[in-house]
């Protein structure tokens, strides 16, 4: 249709700059002299396109608003793959309503495709046995987040609850749960939303560094974790039954080690594995029972003893 394809035109100059209309009829596969027609009629409609010996541009400056998105839409554009965390943020309406737009304005073809794409594509971020975080003040963190306004609040850490003033500098999802980027003190740090108790607004506001990249800072935090993650080592035999388990069993980092040990004459692995420390470790290698025996260190196989033994105990009792 016509209309479509002079949204196209106006939507490919605002996008790409000049164009030739040799340019234009390619890619909307027409003909050249279509495209002196249809330029015509975007002038008359009072779309201001300039055009001369070099091509076709829309006048310096100009934006074209044919979406007619509102501020909360174009803000939840880049949530519109993810409802369920636009849902989280309270931004499930403007999200639907910026999809309805986008796709009112998109060429019946290209309208086609999208909505294919959203009737095989399924995006469900959170993990299969956890439906992501309950936050009750998700919502109001975001709104300081996009605000720029300093927050106090009442957070329950590891150990205990205390009292923080922050400046909330970005909002993460991973895995389903919500994290909370913000500056406590001097330093930047990573906040758990669903562990804030209370959580009161301030009127004062602060600068967030221009300089600040949010998936910069969270890519670091991640590599930092994982070199936290295992700073000890374990050596161990496995079983033959149970290598084809380790990724899911034990994770990648575990079966990796295992792949690059030695293999045995009675079929089974010696390596030496990454553990995070001896109590973690215990909980990992009950997991796969009587197919893996731990030979170091020490510590650790003696608590796996005194589970074991403590299992065998209870179980050889009668029912109560």
């Amino acid at each position: 249709m016509r209309a479509d394809r002079l949204l196209s035109i106006a939507l490919l100059l605002q996008s790409r700059g000049r164009l030739t209309a040799r340019q234009l009829a390619g890619e909307l596969e027409v003909s050249v002299r279509t495209i002196y027609r249809d330029v015509l009629a975007l002038g008359t409609a009072g779309i201001p396109v300039y055009g001369d010996a070099n091509g076709y541009q829309l006048v310096d400056g100009y934006q074209t608003q044919l979406t007619g998105l509102t501020a909360d839409e174009a803000q939840g554009l880049a949530l519109t793959g993810l409802p369920g965390a636009a849902a989280d943020l309270g931004l499930a309406e403007a999200v639907a309503a910026a999809q309805l737009k986008l796709a009112a304005a998109l060429p019946a073809a290209l309208r086609e495709r999208a909505d294919r794409m959203r009737q095989v594509f399924h995006l469900d971020a959170p993990g299969w046995y956890h439906d992501g975080d309950s936050a009750d003040h998700l919502a109001a963190v975001a709104d300081a987040v996009w605000r720029q306004r300093v927050v106090t609040v009442r957070y329950e850490n590891w150990t205990r609850v205390v009292d923080r003033r922050l400046e909330p500098y970005g909002l993460v999802l991973k895995a389903g749960k919500w994290y909370l980027v913000a500056r406590a003190d001097r330093d930047l740090r990573t906040f758990r939303v669903n562990h804030i108790r209370q959580l009161s607004v301030l009127a004062e506001r602060f600068d967030r560094p221009a300089e600040f990249d949010l998936a910069a800072y969270w890519r670091a935090q991640i590599l930092e974790f994982r070199t936290r993650l295992h700073r000890a080592e374990a050596l161990a035999r496995f079983a033959p039954g149970v290598l084809d388990q380790l990724p899911h069993l034990s994770g990648s980092a575990v079966a990796d080690a295992v792949a690059e040990g030695e293999r045995q004459p009675d079929g089974w692995v010696l390596a030496r594995v990454p553990i995070e420390s001896d109590s973690h470790a215990e909980r990992q290698f009950l997991r796969l029972g009587a197919e893996v025996e731990v030979l170091e260190p020490e510590s650790l196989r003696q608590r796996l003893a005194a589970t074991v033994s403590g299992l065998a105990t209870l179980y050889a009792a009668p029912p109560r």
